[in-house]
């Protein structure tokens, strides 16, 4: 049994292979972690294209820094989720920055087109255009704060025991009741009605302002 702090051996030795330039230990991460880093991306992002290249860009930067991961502080599958998290959630702000600063750049044009009539412009005018952008603004935190929350949940749900993920799975996925989930799964009504319990405990932390156990970072 492994001794609590005491990191994973696999862990531990990706991490040396990885540090000493070891082309076969980025294949073999690759293989191990790939699938979960682009399902992780494509929760936040929503697209196939964005999703291959933040798991890219994650794949290129543990290659290329082997030492940002330290084996003490984690396993090495939460240190990933992390990673690409954020690497998600910046690329999704960067995009939908962008798609608003297309949105106004006709507006900023006829501005510079109109010089004269904008000293016209009544208070009242610039107020509402103003607020219009806080609005955008705070649309776009929303829709961050959203992609993030579903991040969370799917790997929270991904990692937890297999018996709480299938109970889940029952009652929430295939509308269950406990009575229904307890037959399907062979086990009691109580006991049942425990790993629902437990489940949603942990899928409830998704909505942490900060990030789940084990995940690490924060938005």
């Amino acid at each position: 049994m492994a001794t609590k702090g005491v990191p994973p051996r696999w862990d531990r030795k990706m991490q040396q292979r990885l540090a000493r330039g070891e082309a076969a230990a980025l294949g073999e991460l690759y293989d191990r972690f790939a699938s979960l880093v682009h399902a992780l991306a494509h929760r936040v992002l929503a697209d196939d294209a964005a999703a291959d290249g933040v798991t890219r860009e994650v794949f290129v930067h543990v290659w290329e820094h082997p030492d940002a991961y330290d084996p003490r502080q984690g396993p090495l599958r939460s240190w990933m989720a992390a990673l690409t998290h954020r690497l998600a959630v910046q690329r999704l702000r960067a995009t939908e920055t962008a798609a608003l600063a297309g949105d106004g750049a006709g507006g900023t044009e006829k501005e510079k087109a109109g010089e004269a009539s904008e000293s016209r412009e009544s208070r009242e005018t610039r107020e509402t255009r103003e607020t219009g952008e806080t609005e955008e603004a705070a649309e776009l935190e929303r829709k961050v704060r959203h992609a993030s929350v579903a991040a969370r949940a799917d790997y929270i749900v991904q990692s937890m025991p297999a018996p709480l993920r299938a109970a889940l799975d029952l009652a929430y996925f295939q509308r269950r009741d406990y009575r229904q989930t307890a037959a399907d799964l062979g086990v009691t009504e109580d006991e049942a009605r425990r790993r629902l319990r437990l489940g949603l405990q942990l899928l409830s932390t998704a909505h942490d302002a900060g990030t789940p156990s084990g995940y690490g970072g924060s938005v």
